[in-house]
């Protein structure tokens, strides 16, 4: 539940952070019966428990078409990261991926982890897919259809232009963004969405995604995934890897700025697609995700620990962000809030600094205008919280309770399990 120091450094993290174990395990309490269905949810808990818990929300037929959807394309981007998969393997399963949904029989070695249990179980998601009603089906399918042609595209083509990142992150997230805009419409509940702005939503994700991960992608064993576009990096340095290196810091930290400032220009659209959403559940299901991401291109931009270690937002500010979203104005106070937050650390003499604030305060100015940052919680602390000691005694006294519980709950299952060898 967070580790104990953060908690106590953030007390207000705990009730977020209780309320989100809570849901947690009740989710997971609801997995279906049918084994199929039951393998598919099981897999979304073990591939992305926060997407799991978001995606309860929905109702249960829109529920299930997006569980599939995004088991298919964690499928086909498990083929495309896999590195141990030589190309001339890789490229025609990808192209063809979209036809293996339909086969009941269809499976591919590859992957590790659940991943690889995805894969070599991939016929129970095939089942469910061949149950969902037939728009839902051929938006998937679609969907799957572009999205395996670009990654194979991208195999064997590396990414030299700003175009070819944006075409990149099209394919493998801005179709996402496409697709979850049809299944919304099939659903009956939402409009059909321009294909711009539904594209944003996945490209503001997924440069996030990239920019966060670059450590991971660079150290990739037995080969490196390298999406930083090289009319970015080769300004700073002669080759991507370098970027890592002690003595290149300074550079680096300019590259990383560039990369966050391309991020932000998807900021508007995104902003304009989740206030045009009508349906609450299918609000926060996008919502939260977008809101994640600004708090992460906050806490990456300026920080020389993207290129040493792992960048990502605490445990209980993520809990924190699932419990506030709720309406349209909490989106604005929290972008707002980020936005303000990686404003103030903007380096004047950073090369991009001027493009970066303007950017900025674009996004904040749609905020403020929105009429809706009065009397809301902010997500950034302006100073270190003072402690209550019977805020921390109130919390160790629950955290007491529940040892206690768990304790108690372990012991009676041994005795039980004693009594019937006995």
């Amino acid at each position: 539940m967070g580790s104990l120091k953060a908690v106590l450094k953030h007390p207000d993290d705990f009730y977020p952070l209780l309320k989100l174990k809570m849901a947690a395990k009740k989710a997971e309490k609801q997995i279906p019966a049918e084994p199929h269905w039951g393998f598919c949810y099981s897999m979304l808990h073990k591939v992305s428990r926060s997407f799991a818990l978001v995606i309860q929300q929905l109702n249960p037929e829109l529920r299930d078409a997006v569980c599939i959807f995004y088991l298919v394309l964690r499928a086909l981007d498990t083929v495309e990261d896999d590195t141990s998969v030589d190309a001339d393997i890789k490229v025609p399963i990808l192209i063809a991926f979209h036809q293996h949904i339909y086969d009941r029989d269809w499976h591919f070695a590859c992957g590790t982890k659940e991943y690889k249990v995805l894969m070599d179980q991939f016929h129970h998601v095939a089942t469910a897919f061949l149950e969902l009603k037939k728009g839902y089906q051929e938006a998937i399918e679609d969907i799957t259809m572009r999205m395996g042609a670009g990654m194979a595209k991208f195999i064997c083509k590396e990414v030299e232009t700003i175009d070819d990142y944006d075409e990149y992150c099209h394919y493998v997230a801005g179709l996402v963004g496409l697709g979850l805009s049809k299944l919304f419409h099939a659903s009956g509940t939402e409009i059909l969405f321009p294909d711009s702005m539904s594209n944003s939503m996945g490209l503001f994700l997924q440069k996030t995604n990239i920019i966060r991960d670059y450590l991971e992608d660079i150290n990739e064993v037995p080969k490196s995934r390298m999406f930083w576009p090289r009319e970015i990096w080769s300004k700073y340095v002669n080759k991507l890897e370098d970027l890592k290196s002690e003595e290149n810091s300074e550079k680096a930290i300019q590259c990383l700025n560039d990369m966050v400032t391309n991020a932000l220009i998807h900021i508007d659209d995104c902003l304009k697609y989740m206030s045009d959403l009508r349906d609450p559940a299918i609000f926060r299901f996008c919502a939260i995700p977008q809101i994640m991401a600004i708090g992460t291109l906050a806490l990456c931009y300026n920080n020389i620990q993207v290129f040493r270690g792992v960048v990502k937002m605490r445990r209980g500010l993520t809990a924190k962000v699932i419990d506030r979203t709720k309406t349209m104005g909490d989106v604005y106070q929290a972008f707002f809030d980020f936005s303000s937050m990686l404003k103030s650390k903007v380096d004047t003499h950073d090369p991009n600094a001027t493009t970066t604030i303007t950017q900025l305060e674009a996004a904040q100015k749609i905020c403020i205008d929105s009429g809706n940052l009065s009397n809301r919680k902010s997500y950034v602390v302006k100073s270190e919280p003072s402690y209550s000691p019977a805020l921390i005694a109130l919390l160790f006294i629950i955290l007491a309770i529940l040892y206690a519980y768990v304790s108690a709950n372990r012991q009676n299952k041994i005795s039980k399990h004693y009594t019937r060898v006995l």
